[in-house]
């Protein structure tokens, strides 16, 4: 059962990064809270977002229709005692990329990346995985592509977001790709929220964000 003061400070994280335009998190707030739905995530970052806007998101993040809910529910839940079911655990995630090539993207993962081909699929492919350790990243492809450049850019919006355990990787990561010569959208860079990231553009213009650590 979610403890209370946990929650609290869930919520007063989610106000600091909106504070600090942490771009992951304005998809969050879209997700949870009706009222920002239609906002692109510069909009949703220059809006006025109070504590309990980022209450009603983690209650909603909870199964709550607002905070006043999730305190009653998290009360009347502490005075039953019965088993609950074994919870269904999600094990892993696949992205799913738009491409233009399929084998321009694979040959980019591959070659510049260090992933390895998992399987293709279809005469001629139109379809294929990619993975590297335990991520795994499906390629679709497209006629056209589906966000215009400039937008994408512009929005900083991301494709996928993967990350490594330590500081060191996150460093040693970015310098193997640039020794492979790949293309940057943003260089390796320390953020306020205490990660060091850097953002890769692949062949197709998607936005691929590498994380870990900052320390």
């Amino acid at each position: 059962m979610p403890n209370l003061e946990n929650l609290k400070k869930q919520a007063k994280l989610i106000l600091r990064w909106h504070r600090e335009r942490h771009y992951p998190v304005a998809a969050q707030i879209r997700g949870y809270l009706p009222r920002f739905l239609n906002m692109p995530d510069s909009e949703i970052l220059a809006a006025n977002f109070k504590l309990s806007d980022a209450q009603e998101m983690v209650a909603r993040q909870q199964g709550f229709d607002n905070w006043r809910a999730l305190k009653a529910g998290l009360s009347t839940a502490s005075l039953k005692v019965k088993s609950s079911p074994p919870k269904p655990t999600i094990v892993s995630a696949e992205p799913q990329l738009f491409v233009t090539d399929i084998k321009r993207s694979c040959e980019f993962f591959r070659e510049k990346l260090g992933f390895s081909l998992v399987f293709t699929y279809g005469k001629p492919p139109y379809y294929a995985q990619v993975g590297r350790d335990a991520a795994r990243l499906n390629l679709r492809c497209v006629r056209r592509s589906i966000i215009e450049s400039t937008v994408r850019d512009r929005e900083e919006l991301l494709s996928v977001s993967m990350t490594v355990a330590t500081a060191d990787e996150i460093k040693l990561l970015f310098l193997e790709f640039q020794s492979a010569g790949v293309p940057f959208h943003q260089m390796l860079k320390r953020q306020p929220w205490g990660a060091k990231n850097f953002v890769v553009k692949d062949p197709d213009g998607n936005l691929l964000l590498f994380a870990g650590p900052a320390n």
